[in-house]
């Protein structure tokens, strides 16, 4: 019997896999494309009202208020329309994983605590039915990391639109992920005292940090090395940690979790990045001085601290821009990916301006995640990733992408949502 409903759920899930079959990867951009009277949101804080933008190979020629159009392109005429550059989702396990409760769509995680050998990109799935929901939002680009253990891997980002990885990838293995583990007493589910065994599990924890210290270690002694009688992966898969190619991103939440990121960042000279910094902004004055930035968890959420302001998860994106410290903005999962404007837009609601959030989805994210040279803001010179929305894309009932290039490549904005959409509607004499 087990065996059967095993069938049948794998069966089910191949079933609803198959769809967008005919969505294929936009082939090169063959001609110059200008978009012209529409309001362009630089995505640097500058906004171009009645605005021209124009790009060619892939790249952004020309933007302005004032922009010539020559008379042998491409021309769309938005009539107010809205251009943004696309948005940039910083951590995501989006094309390592595709149905959770099917484990052979699951490859994400590797056995073990310490795998900073392991790629995430040899692994990103380009058929991902996942991927269109969130470029029908805007969404472009996307950092996808492994988890599990405590040093999970590297990561890359990936765009959004390609036959496979190696066309996908942006930038490869731009990060080492380490994965912190809790350093809180979990409350006693009965009310009781915290008494030894909770003490002990903050000690626990604190060895497997110091773990992870002794890994880096062993690895900086391997590296210094001229020469090795055995090649150690694990050690060479960190090179670029030490020479600064490589950002570590420490994901932990807690005020002690951070202080204990920026010693392992001044110990070893690491550029460090904390992901999740629900509590980051107790500590944002250190996290500017030692010029830290945060990929901050999702804003729709609750505190960690039982005497926490409520809405304090939705107003920290604002403390962090007060304070100076870079920061961007960020979802858990994959499919939960396309509700990343949105979170955005909820920060927007609680002391960011507009633009500043919008900031937080482009270039911030590109800054952090080290491909602000090509992507992130709308300038001459930077790869044509363009979203054109009706609305505000911040405003879930406004935000309708009407078009988006990848690097100046119209891509098909079909999902499996709007196939389903326009099933049940013919279904039902809606058409």
């Amino acid at each position: 019997m087990k065996k059967i409903y095993c069938s049948i759920l794998i069966l089910a899930a191949s079933l609803s896999l198959r769809a967008q079959e005919a969505v294929y990867p936009a082939r090169p951009q063959q001609s110059p494309v200008f978009l012209r009277n529409a309001t362009i949101h630089v995505g640097n804080g500058q906004v171009i009202e009645n605005g021209t933008i124009g790009f060619s190979n892939g790249k952004i020629i020309a933007v302005g208020a004032n922009v010539p159009v020559p008379a042998d392109v491409k021309v769309f005429d938005l009539a107010g329309q809205h251009v943004y550059p696309g948005l940039i989702v910083p951590e995501s396990n989006l094309g390592l994983t595709e149905v959770e409760a099917v484990r052979s769509t699951n490859d994400y995680e590797e056995v073990g605590d310490i795998n900073p050998s392991v790629r995430s990109i040899i692994s990103y799935n380009t058929d991902s039915k996942v991927i269109n929901t969130l470029r029908t939002n805007g969404i472009l680009l996307a950092q996808t990391s492994p988890e599990g253990g405590l040093i999970s891997g590297s990561s890359s980002v990936v765009q959004l639109d390609a036959w496979n990885w190696e066309d996908a990838a942006y930038k490869t293995d731009n990060g080492i992920h380490f994965r912190m583990p809790r350093l809180m007493a979990r409350p006693n589910p009965f009310g009781a005292p915290s008494t030894g065994p909770a003490t002990d599990a903050v000690k626990a924890a604190m060895e497997k940090v110091e773990s992870v210290k002794q890994f880096f270690r062993s690895a900086q002694a391997y590296l210094a090395e001229a020469k090795h009688e055995r090649t150690n992966l694990k050690y060479e898969a960190v090179k670029g940690l030490f020479d600064r190619s490589q950002k570590l991103f420490i994901h932990c939440d807690l005020v002690k979790e951070m202080l204990v990121a920026a010693d392992i960042a001044k110990e070893f000279g690491f550029n460090v990045v904390i992901v999740g910094g629900t509590d980051s902004w107790l500590v944002a004055d250190m996290l500017k001085q030692q010029q830290i930035p945060v990929v901050l968890s999702q804003q729709h959420n609750l505190p960690v601290m039982a005497d926490d302001d409520v809405d304090q998860p939705y107003k920290t994106a604002a403390q962090l821009q007060k304070a100076g410290v870079l920061f961007c903005v960020s979802m858990e999962g994959f499919w939960q990916q396309r509700n990343l404007p949105f979170n955005a837009g909820t920060a927007a609601a609680y002391g960011l301006t507009k633009e500043e959030a919008l900031s937080a989805l482009t270039l911030n994210a590109a800054k952090i995640l080290g491909i602000d040279d090509r992507t992130g803001t709308l300038e001459s010179g930077k790869d044509a990733n363009i979203v054109v929305s009706a609305g505000d894309i911040l405003d879930m009932k406004s935000s309708i992408i009407t078009k988006a290039f990848i690097q100046g490549r119209e891509i098909d904005l079909t999902d499996k949502h709007k196939l389903l959409y326009e099933r049940y509607k013919h279904k039902y004499g809606l058409n």
